[in-house]
C-alpha cells in the first residue's frame, strides 16, 4: 500500500501557486455597423480607426527582444462575425507555404494565428490561421495547448483572403461568432497572436512566450475587450449528410461486392457552450490513411484520432488517465474497430451515436457520449453499447478537477461470448495542475474497473508532477496499473505495474553563433510487477542531448542503458521458428542519433540510426526522410526505414523494410490530390491510397478514394476498393459580407 500512500499525499503536498506571467495589455475590439468586405484589402474606414497591436517578442531565436519584421493586428465586430485584419511586413517576398490544402501546418508555413480563450479558463482556445497564400486552418486547442491538446482535425466555417505586395502582406479574416462558444454578455476574452516568419527565421507573438514553454501554450495570453458586452452564443444547427458508393474486391475472402451507404451527422448548440453532435450510420472512408510503423516493442502503438466525429470537445472525453498513455481509460479509435475470430482488426459498424459537450459555465464543463455499434456475427463480434459521463470543474487558475463513468455493455446473450465480456464499467477521478505560468504541470488520478464477477483489485492511479522554466526542468511520475484493471474503451499498453519516473534537464543559450541552444536531460524509468512480488521488470537509463540551430536544423542524441526481464517467450520478428527465452533477464544499450533539417526549405531531409543490443543480440536501424516541394502547389515526401535484427543460434534473424513515397498535389484552396503507399515487409503487405478531394462549398467536400493492397512477393492481390463520397454542410446564414 505504500505506493498507494504516496499517490495521494502528493496530491495533497503538491503547490498550486505559479509565478506571474507577462501581460501586454489589452487589445481593443470596435463595434461596427458598416460593411466589411473580406477581400485582403481593408479598405474601409473602419479600419483606420481600430485599435492595433503590433510590439511583437520573439519567440525563436531568443525570447528576449522584439520581432524584427512589424506584424500589425486589428479586430472589428458585429452582430454576425469577428473580423481580424493583419499587416505584416517580410524581408523578401518568396514565401514558405508547403502547399494550398486547408489545415496547413504551421511549424512549416509562413502564416499568422490568432487565438481565442472565449470563457477565459487558460485550458481551452480556439485558433484561427492564414497564410500569404490565403491558406487556412483552425484548431481546437485543450489542456491549456499542450502537444497533444493541439488538434488541427477541427473544421469551422470561416473566410479568409490575402493580397501580397512587395515587402509585407495583408490578411482579413471573418470569423462567425457563431463558430465559437462565449458566455452571454462577455465583455473579454483572453487572446494571443503569433506569427512564423521563415524570410527572418523568426517566430514571433504579441504576448510574450518563453522557449522552454510551447507557443501555443494559453498560459501566455492577453487581453480582448469588446467595445461594447456580446450578445449569446448562437451556433447554428447543422446538417451533414452524405451518400457514399463503394466497390470493393477482397480477395482473400474472394468477394467482390458494390455497396450504397447513405447517413449523416447533425449539430445543435445547446445554449451558450455545448453542442449536441448527432450520427448516423457514420462513414469514415475519407479519413487520411494512418502511417505504418515498424513495430519491435511487446507493446500496442498509439495512433492519434482522425474522424471527425469524434474531434469537438475530445479531450473532455479522451484525457482522463495517464499523460504519458500508460493506461487511458477511453481511446475513441477503439469505437468502431473490433477483432475478428483470427484476432485480426476490422471495421465495426457504428449504427449511430450522439455526444453532448462543452461549457455549463466559466467553470464547469460536462461530457456525454452513446454509440451503439452493430454485431459481426460471421466474425464472432457482438452488438454494444458503449456510453462515457465526463464532469470538470476548473479550480485555481488554470488546474481542474474531473470526475467520469464508461459503460461498454452487450444487450444481448451470445454464443460465442464469454460471461466476463458481458460489460465493462470504469469510474474514477482526476486532477490536473497547470499553475498559471505554466512552470509547473501534473496529473493525479484514481480509477477502479467493473466486470462481471469480478469488482476488486482492478485499481489504476497515477501521480505525476513536472516543473519547466527557461533553464532547468525536473520531473517526477508515479504510476500504479493492477493486473484486472481493464477498460475495453481505453488504451492500456501494459497492466499489472507499478512505475517510477524521473526526468532531469538544464537548457543553455549560446550569446551568438550558429547554435540557438543546448539542451541535456536525463530520463530514468523503472517498472515492477506486483503479481511477481515487485520483481523488477523494465530499467530505462537515457541520456539525452538536443543541438539546435539557428536555422531551424536540429540534432538529437541519445544513449538508451535497458534491462528488460521477460515473463514470457518473445518473438519480435514474427518468423517462424524460437522465441528469446522467457523467464530471463536482459541487459543491453544502444545509441541514437537523428538529424533533420531545415524545414522551411524546398528540399528537406532527416537521417536517423540506432545502432546498439537487442536482448540477447544486436539491432541496427537506419533511417531516412527526403522532401521536395515546388511552392505551393506540389510536394513529394519519401521516408524509407530499415532495422537488422541478429539473434543468437536459432532465433530467427530479421531484415525489415518500411518505404513511404507521398505525393500531393494541390491545384487550387479547394482542389487537392494526395498518394500514399505504404510498404512494409514485417507486414508483408504492399498499400496504396489514393484521394481526390473537391471542396466545392465551405466544409462540403466530394471524394474519390482508391485503396489497394498487395502482398509483396508476387504481387498478389489482398483488398482493393474504391469511394465516391459526397457530403454537404447545410447551415443557414453567411460568413462575412
Amino acid at each position: 500500500m505504500r505506493y498507494r500512500v504516496l499517490l495521494w499525499l502528493g496530491w495533497i503536498a503538491l503547490p498550486l501557486m505559479g509565478l506571474a506571467q507577462h501581460d501586454p495589455g489589452t487589445l481593443r475590439a470596435r463595434y461596427i455597423s458598416a460593411d466589411i468586405v473580406v477581400d485582403g484589402i481593408m479598405a474601409e474606414a473602419a479600419w483606420q480607426t481600430a485599435d492595433s497591436i503590433s510590439d511583437f517578442w520573439q519567440y525563436f531565436p531568443t525570447d528576449s527582444v522584439r520581432a524584427r519584421n512589424r506584424t500589425s493586428v486589428r479586430i472589428l465586430y458585429d452582430d454576425q462575425n469577428l473580423y481580424v485584419g493583419i499587416y505584416a511586413e517580410s524581408a523578401e517576398s518568396e514565401y514558405v507555404a508547403t502547399s494550398l490544402r486547408r489545415d496547413f501546418s504551421g511549424a512549416s508555413n509562413d502564416n499568422v494565428s490568432v487565438l481565442f480563450d472565449t470563457f477565459r479558463d487558460g485550458a481551452n482556445a480556439f485558433l484561427f490561421g492564414i497564410t500569404p497564400y490565403g491558406v487556412q486552418r483552425e484548431v481546437l486547442i485543450s489542456e491549456g495547448g499542450t502537444q497533444r491538446g493541439f488538434n488541427p482535425a477541427w473544421d469551422m466555417k470561416w473566410r479568409g483572403e490575402v493580397t501580397r505586395h512587395e515587402g509585407y502582406f495583408v490578411a482579413e479574416m471573418a470569423i462567425p461568432l457563431t463558430s465559437m462558444k462565449f458566455p452571454e454578455g462577455a465583455e473579454a476574452w483572453r487572446f494571443q497572436a503569433y506569427r512564423f516568419d521563415y524570410q527572418n527565421q523568426e517566430q514571433s507573438a504579441w504576448a510574450r512566450v518563453p522557449q522552454n514553454q510551447l507557443l501555443s501554450s494559453i498560459a501566455f495570453m492577453g487581453t480582448l475587450a469588446f467595445e461594447k458586452p456580446l450578445g449569446k452564443s448562437r451556433t447554428p444547427f447543422a446538417l451533414i449528410p452524405y451518400v457514399n458508393v463503394l466497390a470493393r474486391d477482397n480477395a482473400l475472402a474472394d468477394v467482390s461486392d458494390v455497396s450504397f451507404k447513405a447517413g449523416g451527422d447533425a449539430k445543435v448548440a445547446i445554449g451558450n457552450g455545448m453542442n449536441l453532435d448527432v450520427t448516423i450510420n457514420p462513414d469514415f472512408s475519407n479519413a487520411e490513411v494512418d502511417a505504418i510503423f515498424t513495430n519491435l516493442t511487446r507493446f500496442e502503438l498509439f495512433l492519434p484520432e482522425r474522424r471527425q466525429f469524434f474531434i469537438d470537445n475530445s479531450d473532455l472525453f479522451g484525457s482522463f488517465g495517464s499523460i504519458y498513455n500508460d493506461a487511458s481509460p477511453f481511446f475513441s479509435r477503439r469505437i468502431g474497430l473490433a477483432r475478428d475470430t483470427a484476432g485480426n482488426l476490422i471495421q465495426n459498424r457504428i449504427i449511430a451515436g450522439a455526444r453532448l459537450s462543452g461549457k455549463l459555465d466559466e467553470n464547469w464543463r460536462l461530457g456525454v457520449l452513446n454509440i451503439q455499434t452493430g454485431e459481426d456475427l460471421p466474425n464472432e463480434i457482438a452488438g454494444n453499447n458503449n456510453l462515457m459521463l465526463a464532469l470538470q470543474r476548473k479550480v485555481s487558475a488554470r488546474s481542474s478537477i474531473g470526475a467520469f463513468f464508461i459503460n461498454r455493455q452487450t444487450f444481448q446473450d451470445y454464443d460465442f461470448l464469454a460471461p466476463e465480456d458481458a460489460y465493462n464499467r470504469v469510474y474514477g477521478i482526476d486532477y490536473t495542475l497547470a499553475s498559471r505560468d505554466n512552470r509547473w504541470t501534473g496529473k493525479f488520478y484514481a480509477h477502479q474497473s467493473l466486470q462481471p464477477d469480478d469488482q476488486q483489485g482492478n485499481l489504476s492511479a497515477q501521480a505525476t508532477v513536472a516543473y519547466n522554466d527557461r533553464f532547468w526542468y525536473f520531473s517526477a511520475d508515479l504510476v500504479h496499473v493492477d493486473q484486472d484493471f481493464r477498460s475495453d474503451l481505453g488504451f492500456i499498453p501494459r497492466r499489472d505495474i507499478v512505475k517510477y519516473g524521473m526526468g532531469a534537464g538544464r537548457t543553455f543559450y549560446p550569446k551568438g553563433g550558429i547554435v540557438n541552444k543546448h539542451v541535456f536531460r536525463l530520463i530514468s524509468l523503472t517498472f515492477w510487477r506486483p503479481s511477481l512480488d515487485f520483481q523488477r521488470t523494465d530499467q530505462l537509463w537515457r541520456p539525452e542531448y538536443t543541438l539546435e540551430f539557428r536555422n531551424q536544423s536540429k540534432l538529437e542524441l541519445q544513449y538508451q542503458d535497458q534491462y528488460i526481464f521477460l515473463t514470457n517467450d518473445f518473438n519480435p520478428t514474427g518468423k517462424a521458428g524460437p522465441p528469446i527465452p522467457g523467464n530471463t533477464g536482459y541487459d543491453f544499450n544502444r545509441l541514437e542519433a537523428t538529424y533533420t533539417s531545415n524545414v522551411t526549405r524546398p528540399f528537406t531531409y532527416g537521417l536517423r540510426t540506432t545502432l546498439g543490443q537487442f536482448f540477447n543480440g544486436s539491432a541496427y536501424s537506419y533511417g531516412l526522410t527526403l522532401g521536395y516541394r515546388l511552392q505551393p502547389f506540389a510536394s513529394f515526401s519519401l521516408e524509407a526505414q530499415y532495422d537488422r535484427i541478429r539473434l543468437p543460434g536459432d532465433i530467427p534473424d530479421a531484415d525489415f523494410w518500411l518505404i513511404t513515397p507521398r505525393l500531393e498535389i494541390t491545384f487550387s484552396r479547394s482542389i487537392f490530390w494526395t498518394t500514399t503507399l505504404q510498404y512494409s515487409n514485417q507486414r508483408d503487405n504492399l498499400g496504396i491510397n489514393s484521394r481526390l478531394q473537391w471542396r466545392f462549398a465551405p466544409l462540403s467536400d466530394l471524394f474519390l478514394v482508391y485503396n489497394d493492397n498487395y502482398f509483396p512477393n508476387g504481387w498478389g492481390p489482398k483488398f482493393r476498393s474504391i469511394n465516391l463520397k459526397l457530403s454537404y454542410w447545410l447551415t443557414p446564414g453567411g460568413i462575412g459580407r
